[in-house]
């Protein structure tokens, strides 16, 4: 059995996700944005970071990445497109908002397509691109489970107006990738409340007015 566990994290309020099979000593990090609540819940648990997955690079989502890889030695996963934002704070938008982001490197550059296989899981890799250049989702397909990041909410989408976001990217990575998982999915976002595909099928007001 998958367990999931949901911590908000960072300055704003970031969805990180522990994902780890019971019975298993190491697990998956989903977007950390800081060290000091995750290291918490881990040891708790504990459980040793194999691996962290990135859903894009902006800086709320990455703040913890070089923390957690140093004290975990864990593989940092992030598309191509996105790499370059662990160390440049321009390119994260850090800057924007006034802080810092500790930089680091990525382990394994993502294009889409992969097969992940991750502390005794196995992680689909979705390109989804639109918020950012680099956006992917993953699909954790035994549990039914996709972790969108900041390409799709509950009733909404992610933002398209900052630095590699373009909406009409956007919405056809939801209408053609993400829609197109054959049945239901738990939807579990970068922010806000969980969903599921089917009901933003139906009722998200972006992708029904989209085309």
């Amino acid at each position: 059995m998958i367990s999931i566990e949901k911590l908000l994290t960072g300055p704003l309020g970031v969805n990180t996700y522990i994902v780890y099979r019971e019975g298993e000593r190491s697990c998956v990090l989903i977007d950390p944005a800081e060290l000091k609540k995750v290291k918490k819940r881990l040891d708790e648990l504990s459980l040793k970071c194999e691996a962290i997955l990135l859903t894009h690079g902006h800086f709320d989502h990455i703040m913890g990445v070089a923390a957690l890889k140093n004290e975990y030695g864990a593989r940092v996963y992030i598309h191509k497109n996105d790499a370059a934002a662990l160390y440049d704070d321009k390119i994260n938008l850090s800057v924007m908002a006034g802080t810092h982001v500790e930089p680091s490197k990525a382990d394994v550059l993502l294009e889409g397509g992969e097969k992940l296989k991750l502390a005794a899981m196995e992680f689909d890799v979705i390109s989804t691109p639109g918020h950012t250049s680099g956006g992917v989702s993953y699909i954790l397909d035994e549990e039914r489970i996709v972790f969108s990041g900041d390409t799709l909410f509950r009733l909404s989408v992610g933002r398209c107006d900052l630095p590699g976001g373009d909406e009409e990217t956007l919405l056809h990575s939801i209408v053609y990738k993400l829609f197109e998982l054959k049945g239901d999915y738990k939807v579990l976002p970068g922010h806000i409340r969980e969903t599921t595909l089917d009901f933003e099928r139906e009722n998200n007001p972006y992708t029904r007015r989209w085309g």
